[in-house]
């Protein structure tokens, strides 16, 4: 596994827009701070938005007056491949 899964905050972000899809960057930050049920440091998101960016496995574009983000053909590979490795070993 390459290291940018393993940030659990990374690997969250790629699961909700691999399941709602495009996303602005704010919408995105409160599902994932929802689902924690706890406030996200906004230097934290968006430092890992920027790292899934910049390694290719996120794609970015402005939308307005928002950036809209949406997982790329390469995170959609890496995330189905984690859960592939967390099925193998969660069925064993």
């Amino acid at each position: 596994m390459t290291k940018w899964l393993q940030s659990g905050l990374r690997r969250d972000v790629c699961i909700v827009l691999a399941g709602e899809g495009e996303l602005h960057g704010q919408q995105l930050k409160s599902r994932i701070a929802t689902h924690y049920d706890e406030r996200i440091d906004p230097s934290t998101f968006y430092g890992a938005l920027d790292s899934l960016v910049d390694t290719g496995h996120v794609a970015v574009h402005e939308d307005g007056l928002h950036d809209a983000y949406a997982l790329t053909d390469a995170g959609r590979a890496m995330l189905e491949s984690q859960f592939e490795w967390m099925r193998e070993h969660v069925e064993n």
